[in-house]
């Protein structure tokens, strides 16, 4: 079963961090694919070992992303 995730990547100094906000995962990587694929390997290890009620309490159904505009200064 295939299911859509979202990923946040970020420079993170040399590195880039990469941040899954529905079930609370984080990985990095030297490039962005890195750590694209690093934090996919993470997250179909949680499903693979997690019982299904920490599946249930961890994975949040729905996110909204969004940027905002904001006044600075």
């Amino acid at each position: 079963m295939q299911k859509q995730l979202t990923a946040i990547i970020e420079r993170d100094g040399s590195w880039w961090s990469a941040f899954c906000p529905q079930l609370d995962i984080a990985s990095q990587g030297e490039t962005i694919e890195e750590a694209r694929q690093n934090l996919r390997e993470a997250i179909e290890l949680f499903f693979e070992t997690a019982s299904p009620e920490e599946v249930q309490t961890r994975l949040q159904p729905e996110l909204y992303v969004t940027q905002l505009e904001v006044t600075v200064g």
